[in-house]
C-alpha cells in the first residue's frame, strides 16, 4: 500500500484556501459567529487528520529499508510495507511502514518503536482524554462527548479497557516518585483514614431470579479504604473559639492550607491501605516534621491498625464524629425542634473541648439510671457514654488545640464523598473489584495533580516493555505532526501557505 505525500500536501493547500475563503469570503459577511465557529472547527479537525496522515507517510518514506540488525546480532531483511490503523484525536487513519523479516525470526517494524506506538490502535492523546473523562464521569458519557465534539465513535468497553490498562503503572509511579521537598512542607505531618462502601457485583455464579425477594439485592457493598497524608502549619485556638466558630459562625483567622496532600483509595482492605500509607510516611519524615498526627473516627478496627502501623503518631478522635454523638443525645433528650437543644449542645461541646469528657460520661450514665426514662433515650445515653469512654485516650482536645494541631478529619471525609461516592455510587452503578480498583487508581492520579507526570511515566514504561529501551522523544504524535518541520523533511514538504494566501491573513473582515 502506497501513499503519495505530494497529493496529501496539495489537498491540505486546497483545504487551507477553502478555510480562508470561509472566514473572509462573501458568505462570511452575513454568517453568524456560531455557524462560522462550528464550520471552522470541523474543517480544522479534517485538516488535522490530513496533516497527521502526512506525518506518518513522510516518516514511512524516510524510514530505512536496508537490512536491519537486531539487538542479538541477527539480520532481518526488508520484506514489505504493512498497514497499521491509528485512531487519533482527529479521527481514524491508516498508514504503511516497512516490515522486516527472516525465516525463523520474529518480524519487526522499527518505525513503531521510533514513533513509540502502543500495542493497539488508539493514540495516547485519545487514551488520555477518554481516561480523564472516565475518571470524572460515567463511561458512556465520555463516549458521547468524544462523538459529539470530535466525531470519534468509541464503545464503552474500549474506554473501560483502555482505562484499566492505563492504570496498571500507578502504584509503580508513586513508588518511584520523590518525596516533596522539605522546603515545601509544614511542620505537622497528618495522616487520615476512613472507609466508604462501593456497590459491587456479586462475582459468584448464581441463578438469576425473575424477581428479588424482600431485602435481596443484585449486589453488595465492599469497603474502600480512603487514606490521605499532608503537612500543615500549627494553628492554636481555644475551646471557646472553636465553639464560637462552630455554633455562632464567628470567623477565626484562617489556618494554613494542607501542603502536598496525597489521596488514595483501595478495595484491598485496611492493612493494604495502611501499609502503603506507612511507605509514604517513611519518605516524608525528616527534621522539618515536628509533630505526627493520625486522625480517624471511632472505628476500633481502624484505630487498632493505625496504632500498629504508626506507633509514634498521636491518634486523635475526629471532633466532628464525637460531636455527632452529642447531637444524638440532644435529639433524644429534647427532640429536634426544642430551643433548649442548641444551648445544651454549646455547653456540652465546650466541656468536650475543655477536657471534661469524663464528666459528660458520668452525667450520661446518671441520666440513664432514671427509672421513668424512655428506653430509646436510655439506649442513646449509654451508647454515647460507652463511645466516649472507649475513645477517652484520643480526646485530649485542650492539648491538641493549644499545640495548634488539627482535630477534625475534614480532608478524609471530603475525599470519601467526592473521591469515592460521587463517582462510584451513581444511580444503578455496580462494580467488579478490578474495574473499581483501576478507576480509583487513576482518579487518585487526577486528584493528586499528577496526571501529566503519570502519563509521561506510563508511556516510558510501555515503551520499555515493548521495545526494550526508554524512548528518546515522548511528545505525542499529534503534537509532532503539528510542530515545526525538521530539516530532514525539507526536501519533501514545501510551504503549505502561498504568498497569495498569506496576504489574505492581513485582510480585515468586512464589518
Amino acid at each position: 500500500m502506497t501513499f503519495n505525500s505530494q497529493v496529501i500536501i496539495q489537498d491540505i493547500r486546497t483545504d487551507f484556501e477553502k478555510m480562508l475563503e470561509y472566514v473572509t469570503g462573501e458568505q462570511a459577511r452575513t454568517a453568524t459567529a456560531d455557524a462560522t465557529e462550528r464550520g471552522l472547527f470541523k474543517m480544522l479537525i479534517e485538516m488535522g487528520l490530513k496533516l497527521l496522515t502526512l506525518f506518518f507517510v513522510m516518516r514511512s518514506q524516510n524510514a530505512s529499508r536496508d537490512t536491519l540488525k537486531t539487538a542479538d546480532g541477527s539480520e532481518l531483511y526488508y520484506h514489505r510495507d504493512t498497514k497499521r490503523h491509528y485512531v487519533s484525536i482527529f479521527g481514524k487513519l491508516c498508514f504503511a511502514r516497512p516490515y522486516f523479516y527472516r525465516k525463523g525470526k520474529d518480524g519487526q517494524t522499527p518505525l513503531d518503536a521510533e514513533l513509540s506506538l502502543g500495542e493497539d490502535c488508539y493514540s495516547d492523546l485519545v487514551r488520555e482524554v477518554t481516561d480523564y473523562l472516565g475518571v470524572y464521569g460515567v463511561y458512556h458519557k465520555a463516549c458521547d462527548i468524544l462523538e459529539r465534539l470530535l466525531g470519534l465513535n468509541l464503545s464503552t468497553r474500549v474506554v473501560q479497557t483502555n482505562l484499566g490498562e492505563d492504570a496498571a503503572d500507578v502504584s509503580a509511579y508513586y513508588a518511584q516518585k520523590p518525596a516533596p521537598a522539605a522546603s515545601s512542607e509544614a511542620e505537622i505531618l497528618v495522616i487520615q483514614a476512613d472507609g466508604k462502601g462501593v456497590p459491587m457485583i456479586l462475582e459468584e455464579t448464581q441463578t438469576d431470579k425473575v424477581r428479588l425477594g424482600k431485602g435481596e439485592k443484585h449486589g453488595c457493598k465492599k469497603e474502600a479504604i480512603v487514606t490521605s497524608i499532608y503537612s500543615i502549619e500549627p494553628f492554636a485556638r481555644t475551646p471557646e473559639q472553636v465553639v464560637a466558630s462552630y455554633y455562632d459562625k464567628i470567623s477565626l483567622d484562617q489556618p494554613s492550607k494542607p501542603q502536598n496532600k496525597h489521596l488514595w483509595a483501595t478495595l484491598d482492605g485496611k492493612n493494604a491501605a495502611l501499609r502503603r500509607l506507612s511507605e509514604l510516611v517513611t519518605v516524608r519524615l525528616g527534621g522539618h516534621i515536628q509533630h505526627k498526627i493520625a486522625l480517624c473516627d471511632g472505628c476500633k478496627a481502624l484505630q487498632t491498625r493505625l496504632a500498629k502501623y504508626f506507633p509514634d503518631f498521636t491518634l486523635i478522635l475526629d471532633f466532628i464524629h464525637a460531636n455527632e454523638y452529642l447531637w444524638k443525645v440532644a435529639n433524644a433528650l429534647f427532640g429536634e425542634t426544642d430551643d433548649q437543644r442548641f444551648e445544651w449542645m454549646k455547653a456540652r461541646t465546650l466541656q468536650l473541648l475543655s477536657g471534661q469528657t469524663s464528666q459528660l460520661i458520668a452525667e450520661f450514665r446518671s441520666l440513664a439510671k432514671q427509672p421513668k426514662l424512655r428506653k430509646s433515650k436510655r439506649t442513646q445515653l449509654l451508647k454515647t457514654a460507652n463511645y466516649f469512654e472507649r475513645n477517652l485516650p484520643f480526646m485530649e482536645y485542650p492539648t491538641y488545640l493549644s499545640n495548634g494541631w488539627p482535630i477534625a478529619s475534614g480532608v478524609i471525609e471530603g475525599a470519601c464523598r467526592h473521591f469515592v461516592k460521587d463517582r462510584c455510587e451513581l444511580s444503578g452503578m455496580r462494580w467488579l473489584q478490578s474495574g473499581a480498583e483501576n478507576l480509583l487508581r487513576l482518579r487518585a492520579v487526577a486528584e493528586n495533580n499528577d496526571w501529566d507526570g503519570y502519563n509521561t511515566y506510563r508511556k516510558q514504561q510501555r515503551h520499555l516493555r515493548l521495545y526494550g529501551s526508554l524512548p528518546a522523544n515522548l511528545e505525542p504524535v499529534e503534537a509532532q505532526s503539528l510542530a515545526s518541520r525538521s530539516a530532514a523533511y525539507t526536501p519533501i514538504v514545501e510551504p503549505l501557505v502561498s504568498n497569495e494566501s498569506s496576504a489574505y491573513l492581513k485582510m480585515p473582515l468586512a464589518a
